[in-house]
């Protein structure tokens, strides 16, 4: 089996790296891998290959990194493109979290595995949600900010729509109290690597089966977007805590008090009607977290960080900003931001 792998982030990498391992055993080869291009990264924002592509080119597997795959949009590039793909001769592409459109002229390339009941098997996702629910971008993120009780893994069968195709293998995983998107990711990414390893070898002896997809509780995962980062204080505390858990480690939860802009890291809610303050007024600060009131509730922020500084716990936070009860964090995002 000869398989095109497509992917970006860490979560990827943890499906390729178990690709890569059951290779040998299983006669696969990975003759081409797709990333995303460089990226500046760090403080002196030098392009940073992507860690699927640091991965492919420690086991020497070729990569392109095309900026579309669309022939319509990349012209010569992405016709090159998809001479490297014909040349790589796939039986069958591995998406996961690619971050590109993979059109239907790119996965018509490979030759396909055995039907599974939705036709010949170009291509599997690995696809960080329960399907239906929480298609599209940033479904880990989106589940946690809905205050689902667990997600999954899903691997499907790509079609042209957006995470529509039939289901062949499905995982669940309880989410956590402190769970946060990346925590919850590592967790759901060994799951993913485990099922597409599962999947191809399934697929290599006609043993999978498809399901289509339920057409009722379809919910979508927008991708995140950093004007979402501010926490609008008029909203509960137990959804800003959501919030917080859900946008570690991007875009990163924020507030502004005293005309600076904070991140913040960890919080919990506390369901109280103690504190007649308006919402954004700081109640207390102290070591064991800045409580700031909200629409209901109040949320008791344990860990944040100043511009130019460190994530630092309340008690070494408050050492180097004195925030005060009455202190006001500002109701919306500043509008330089």
């Amino acid at each position: 089996m000869r398989i095109v792998f497509a992917g970006t982030p860490e979560f990827a990498v943890t499906a390729l790296a178990a690709i890569v391992a059951a290779a040998p055993g299983e006669r696969w080869q990975i003759p081409l891998v797709l990333t995303q291009p460089d990226r500046p990264s760090g403080r002196g924002m030098k392009l940073a290959p992507s860690p699927v592509k640091q991965l492919a080119l420690a086991h020497r597997i070729e990569v392109a990194t095309p900026l579309t795959l669309s022939l319509i949009k990349g012209g010569a590039a992405a016709a090159a493109t998809h001479a490297q793909l014909r040349a790589a001769a796939p039986d069958v592409w591995v998406v996961a979290a690619y971050g590109l459109i993979l059109p239907q002229a790119a996965l018509d390339i490979a030759r396909g595995l055995p039907d599974a009941g939705a036709g010949p098997i170009t291509a599997l996702n690995i696809h960080a949600s329960l399907l239906p629910r929480w298609r599209g971008a940033a479904p880990i993120a989106r589940a946690l900010e809905a205050g689902d009780a667990g997600t999954g893994i899903t691997i499907m069968q790509m079609d042209a729509g957006l995470d529509t195709g039939p289901m062949l293998l499905a995982e669940r995983v309880a989410i956590e109290a402190d769970d946060t998107t990346l925590s919850l990711t590592a967790r759901v990414a060994q799951i993913g690597a485990r099922l597409i390893v599962q999947a191809l070898r399934a697929s290599a002896r006609g043993t999978l089966r498809a399901q289509p997809q339920p057409a009722e509780a379809v919910t979508y995962a927008h991708k995140l977007d950093k004007r979402e980062a501010w926490l609008d204080w008029s909203r509960p505390a137990a959804e800003l805590a959501r919030r917080v858990r859900a946008f570690d480690p991007f875009p990163v939860a924020r507030g502004q008090v005293r005309g600076m802009t904070l991140k913040l890291w960890r919080a919990h809610a506390e369901d109280n009607a103690m504190y007649p303050q308006r919402p954004g007024t700081v109640i207390a600060a102290d070591a064991s977290g800045v409580r700031v009131a909200c629409g209901a509730g109040s949320l008791v922020m344990t860990e944040l960080q100043r511009p130019g500084g460190r994530r630092l716990r309340a008690a070494d936070f408050l050492a180097g900003m004195a925030l005060a009860p009455g202190d006001v964090f500002g109701a919306a995002a500043p509008q330089a931001s």
